[in-house]
């Protein structure tokens, strides 16, 4: 097998067999990936948060993909999940982390949640989540999921993620899991005044940015903080237009 990144971890190639599987799944060192993922992926990427870098140093991220991908779990790369989601890279999910500066009185709406990684990740920093996906099996692999950390502060919803969840609006913070052509109003209209909205904006003609929204006074403004690339949410497409020639 050729030598694999520093930075990256282990990388093995998965197989169809599935004792196979398990044996590297149990032979894989995920403690010394984390601490690794950490000091490579994270602290050298401007994370400065410490509580940030605490959570995601102690949550399992293996955890939250597919058995057969475990030993993948902490490259620098996105991993795809079922129903058109995927576990964002590291980084990218921290510095959103980090950007929408989560106290520990702070309402938190995740949105696009899929298996609950980021959920628990900001279920370790604020008083409450609410963590949201439209797909059914991955609400309930998340549900399960967080429930095997003990993060009683963080509820799972199934639902439309373009429409929010109203029930327990407004949220001081909320988090989009995917690239977005455009933030829904509905969304936005969810924020508390003052809140924050950050996300993954893909809708100009470059490469994508990481973008916050604050709603202060009524008034909703925003600014690009970083690039970054993720897979796109169909649910926030901008509507199609057609032309009759």
């Amino acid at each position: 097998m050729p030598d694999q990144p520093a930075d990256r971890g282990y990388e093995p190639r998965i197989t169809g067999d599935i004792n196979f599987n398990r044996t590297i799944v149990n032979m894989t060192d995920f403690s010394s990936l984390r601490r690794t993922m950490v000091d490579t992926q994270l602290r050298t990427n401007k994370i400065t948060d410490e509580r940030i870098l605490t959570s995601m140093l102690e949550i399992p991220r293996e955890l939250f993909v597919p058995e057969e991908k475990a030993p993948l779990a902490y490259i620098d790369e996105d991993i795809q999940l079922s129903g058109g989601r995927c576990l964002p890279e590291p980084m990218i999910i921290a510095r959103l982390i980090q950007m929408a500066k989560i106290s520990s009185d702070d309402v938190v709406l995740d949105v696009a949640c899929a298996t609950g990684y980021s959920s628990a990740v900001v279920g370790r920093i604020a008083t409450a989540v609410v963590a949201l996906d439209s797909h059914a099996e991955l609400a309930a692999a998340a549900t399960k999921n967080l429930a095997s950390l003990g993060l009683d502060n963080v509820v799972v919803e199934t639902g439309p993620i373009e429409a929010g969840w109203p029930d327990q609006a407004p949220f001081d913070v909320i988090l989009i899991n995917g690239a977005c052509e455009k933030v829904p109003d509905a969304l936005l209209e969810q924020l508390s005044d003052p809140g924050r909205l950050c996300a993954i904006d893909c809708g100009g003609d470059g490469p994508g940015v990481a973008r916050i929204w604050n709603k202060t006074d009524a008034v909703v403004s925003s600014r690009v903080v970083f690039d970054a690339n993720v897979p796109r949410l169909p649910e926030f497409n901008r509507p199609r237009s057609f032309s009759f020639q």
